[in-house]
């Protein structure tokens, strides 16, 4: 863990192994905390606000393109790393790396756009807006994006002037270790960003009921989400809440089946379909579903799973074993409803946890694939006639994260965006985020947003100031 500057094990000495999902067996330890170890991490954060807060935009800026540019210089290194322990391709692991690096050199500059205003007022009284640090945040990231997830948090942090406590995943530890790394030896001051791992549970309920933390950032499934924001309105904390979704594909009745189905799969199983906005309900209309399902059926075939180290491989192993008993239950439980398993459907091999990329058809309504989010690489696709019942199944979860929409009509693309209930819409693709726009969902899938300029702002104050001139 990484406390006030320092690196050091956990008060006790507990550890955990850490697995390589491509094996199953340990690649290294890591260290568990306990509560003495997150009393002093928040102290620490305290601290180093103090510290942060005061310094000028243009040398915070400097700091953190500097540890910008160590990351990417170790993008080869680290993405191993990440290949090791949560399982993607490496080419996947170092394009995560690089784009991270990317992410935090955006904030760094956007830390010198948080602007205040002067509000024209009575004569003799300036009345202004300014904006300010938040103070010292809890963050908790999850396993899938290793790199991705802490410094969408810590980049937003650090330029808006906070310090940070980020409880990364115990499953993917040295990658996040990695990250600090940088941040250390680009000279971040001592509390700025502390590093630390443990139980979920116990890490979270102590850093938010701190006195200390004054705002709450999580990436996770919607059922912790819902335990964290509850805590965190306990302590009258706000929260920002990037949380699982399920999100559907509409491919109307004018799209190009072929080109849908090639973006779709390849969006499908990037990391294994182990990304909350990947695309999940395949929702098809029925004179272009035999086509798409086809073309489908091709780039699932032209998919090499295997160890992600390996040269070729394109889709590496489900990141635990929890990932690949859930992905087997949801593929049965379809198939025992009558669903068709047109590819896939069965765990590959012993040794690792692969699970190929799965296509169903003919997949029954009540299927509980279609209900909750699989996070895995398991494509279910249903027909549909009518487009109003293709959004309304789309809108009919409680999640509402990303969604997506194939057409070739002007029209009915701006009546997807209309329509569909989705904090993130992407037409005739399936884009992934970027730093310099906003991500983040609606209904159950949280709220708040990471990236662009909204990302800065959850991580500011606004703080009127009326001063009345003269004596």
């Amino acid at each position: 863990m990484y406390i006030a500057g320092q690196w050091c094990a956990g008060a006790a000495g507990r550890t955990a192994p850490v697995l390589n999902p491509a094996t199953g067996e340990p690649v290294g330890d890591v260290p568990l905390a306990e509560p003495s170890d997150l009393d002093r991490a928040a102290d620490a954060a305290a601290d180093g606000f103090a510290v942060w807060r005061a310094v000028p935009v243009a040398r915070r800026t400097a700091l953190l393109h500097d540890a910008a540019d160590r990351l990417t210089a170790r993008a080869d290194h680290v993405g191993r790393v990440m290949t090791l322990e949560e399982g993607k391709p490496y080419a996947e692991a170092r394009g995560e790396v690089l784009r991270v690096a990317d992410t935090l050199r955006w904030y760094a500059e956007e830390a010198r756009r948080a602007y205040g205003r002067i509000i024209p007022s009575a004569p003799g009284t300036l009345l202004s807006v300014r904006r300010e640090p938040v103070g010292p945040v809890a963050a908790f990231t999850p396993w899938n994006f290793p790199a991705g997830s802490p410094m969408r948090k810590i980049a937003g942090a650090l330029a808006a002037g906070c310090s940070i406590v980020v409880k990364a995943s115990e499953e993917t530890p040295a990658t996040a270790c990695e990250i600090v790394r940088c941040f250390d030896e680009a000279g971040l001051p001592p509390g700025v960003l502390n590093l630390v791992f443990g139980d979920p549970a116990e890490v979270s309920a102590r850093l938010i009921a701190s006195p200390v933390t004054r705002l709450v950032a999580f990436t996770g499934s919607v059922p912790v989400g819902r335990l964290l924001a509850a805590a965190a309105g306990a302590e009258m904390k706000p929260v920002l809440m990037e949380l699982g979704g399920h999100a559907p594909v509409i491919v109307c009745a004018d799209a190009d089946p072929v080109l849908a189905a090639r973006r779709a799969a390849a969006a499908k199983f990037a990391n294994a379909g182990q990304v909350c906005t990947s695309p999940s309900r395949f929702l098809v209309h029925e004179s272009v579903h035999d086509a798409f399902v086809a073309a489908f059926a091709e780039a699932a075939d032209a998919v090499v799973v295997g160890d992600g180290l390996e040269p070729g491989v394109t889709m590496g192993p489900l990141a635990n074993e929890r990932r690949l008993a859930a992905t087997a239950a949801f593929v049965a439980d379809a198939a025992g409803r009558g669903a068709k398993i047109v590819r896939g459907g069965e765990r590959q091999g012993r040794r690792g946890w692969f699970f190929p990329p799965t296509l169903l058809t003919d997949v029954p309504p009540d299927a509980e694939i279609l209900h909750e989010e699989p996070f895995g690489p398991v494509a279910p696709v249903v027909p549909f006639t009518d487009l109003d019942d293709a959004v309304a199944t789309a809108n009919s979860l409680p999640y509402g994260l990303a969604a997506y929409g194939f057409t070739r009509s002007a029209a009915t693309a701006e009546r997807l965006v209309a329509d569909l209930e989705a904090g993130i819409l992407s037409i005739n693709h399936c884009g992934g985020s970027v730093h310099e726009a906003p991500s983040g969902g609606v209904k159950a899938s949280g709220h708040g947003r990471e990236g662009g300029p909204e990302g800065l702002d959850a991580y500011l104050v606004t703080k009127r100031v009326s001063h009345l001139l003269g004596d």
